[in-house]
């Protein structure tokens, strides 16, 4: 099935940015660019990483899959374990506490042919770590070693990591498992800015990333706190890392990693609200395609469409009428006099403002 085009319009936007990017690659596996779509819960499913791939990023990830849930042969689980053929850089990131649970899963993940599998050792949500998932396995380096060698044994694709600085700020010790991964045959480490203690909130610590990108042996991906373009921009330029990650800052700038290529992402955006009716259009197709059920296509749309429309003019009144719809016909129409009724106005957004500082991976 070949990918379809957008407007002549947007798809030249979107080419001439691309064409800026330079494709590289991390150990065995290659990527489209150095700015890569970070795993996100309840985000990441095809529909939204073909998206992403068709507006540039780089690469991307599953939501985190539970082993538990693929090896008891849960029915929605393995569903989340389903690519698109069209996906060109993807990987599947599972979750779990247990060395014989995880290499089983992964064996059965290999299947569904990702480019590589990858470890959630980040998530610091409380049902994951709780069960010694996630950014609690981070406590214990002595138990890793076995643990990323039983999954390596069990696979014949790239195996990756995705992990935090450390548990709290006494205890950073991201560079220790960076060591260990190494000598386990891990193919790269991915390090979120920040301890599992903050959560989402405070700041991400590119300092230490950086430090530990400067010595590492591995290829390291950085990621935290890049929400803008000029940001994005501004740490590739300066960065020790081989590539960036990037995962909030796209749900309210879908075209953020093309911007991150443009020469002054600083400025207005290249981008109107025609372009972001569009990109929902394509979203709505990809939809369609992949789920059957309407109430999570209408749940997906809704919640993302939404966060496409921060920082236009009349956004708050929007969401309301969004979150008061009951299908896709009217998610769509309002949709469309919303960004087609925007003209040239541009979009804003508070940065300084909370924003999806929950868990989702």
């Amino acid at each position: 099935m070949q990918k379809k085009k957008f407007s002549p319009k947007l798809q030249a936007k979107i080419d001439s940015l691309k064409s800026k990017r330079e494709a590289i690659q991390l150990g065995e596996v290659s990527f489209a660019s150095k700015v890569l779509l970070a795993p996100m819960a309840g985000i990441c499913n095809a529909p939204f990483r073909l998206l992403m791939e068709d507006l540039g990023a780089g690469g991307t990830v599953s939501e985190l899959i539970s082993a538990n849930g693929i090896n008891h042969g849960n029915d929605r689980t393995l569903s989340m374990l389903e690519l698109d053929e069209r996906e060109e850089h993807v990987g599947i990131q599972l979750f779990g506490e247990d060395t014989e649970s995880m290499a089983k899963a992964a064996e059965v993940a290999q299947r569904y042919n990702p480019k590589f599998l990858d470890i959630n050792m980040g998530c610091p949500v409380r049902k994951v770590v709780t069960k010694g998932g996630g950014s609690a396995l981070m406590r214990d380096p002595e138990f890793l070693g076995p643990f990323f060698a039983g999954i390596r044994k069990a696979i014949n694709i790239p195996l990756s990591i995705k992990i935090r600085t450390g548990w709290d700020a006494e205890s950073l010790n991201a560079e220790v498992i960076e060591k260990i991964a190494y000598n386990e045959g891990i193919e790269w480490v991915a390090i979120h800015g920040r301890t599992r203690t903050q959560q989402y909130t405070g700041f991400a610590d590119w300092d230490y990333i950086e430090n530990i990108a400067e010595n590492s042996i591995l290829p390291i991906i950085g990621n935290g706190d890049l929400h803008q373009a000029y940001q994005v921009q501004n740490r590739l330029q300066q960065t020790k890392c081989d590539a960036l990650m990037i995962a909030r800052g796209c749900l309210r700038n879908p075209f953020i990693f093309l911007e991150a290529f443009n020469e002054t992402p600083d400025q207005v955006s290249l981008f109107d609200g025609s372009d972001y009716f569009e990109v929902s259009e394509r979203l709505y197709d990809y939809m369609l395609e992949t789920f059957d059920n309407p109430r999570i296509q209408l749940t997906q749309m809704r919640k993302l469409i939404v966060w496409f429309a921060a920082g236009f003019p009349s956004a708050a009144k929007f969401r309301s009428n969004m979150f008061a719809s009951k299908d896709l016909d009217e998610v769509m129409q309002l949709s469309q006099n919303f960004f087609m009724g925007l003209g040239d106005r541009p979009k804003y957004i508070n940065y300084n403002e909370v924003f999806m500082n929950g868990g989702h991976g």
